[in-house]
């Protein structure tokens, strides 16, 4: 059984930072693209970055240059550094697991973005 638990979410300012963290329990972490997404009440979930096994990020074009996916194998931990956060980058964020044909998520974690 594979359970990812996402913290870090919160309340900040514009302009401001936040780091999410994601740990995973099992086996299958190392093996696995690990991916952040999110959503806003009334819309689609939508990817905001995943980082290969090998350690390869890749981000959606409107958090280029301000977000930053990272982990680290030895604590089955993947991370979002997210900076100059922006009033529409408030959803709830979600961490996912992905290892062939099996899909796991995490309960998600509230990010507010407001002044």
């Amino acid at each position: 059984q594979v359970q990812l638990v996402e913290s870090g979410g919160g309340l900040v300012q514009p302009g401001g930072s936040l780091r999410l963290s994601c740990a995973a329990s099992g086996n299958i972490f190392s093996t696995s693209t690990m991916g952040w997404y999110r959503q806003v009440p009334g819309q689609q979930r939508e990817l905001v970055a995943y980082i290969s096994s090998g350690g390869r990020g890749n981000y959606e074009d409107s958090v280029k240059g301000r977000f930053t996916i990272s982990r680290d194998n030895a604590k089955n931990t993947v991370y979002l550094q997210m900076n100059s956060l922006k009033p529409e980058d408030k959803a709830v964020y979600y961490c996912r697991a992905a290892r062939g044909v099996y899909i796991y998520w995490g309960q998600g974690t509230q990010v507010t973005v407001s002044s």
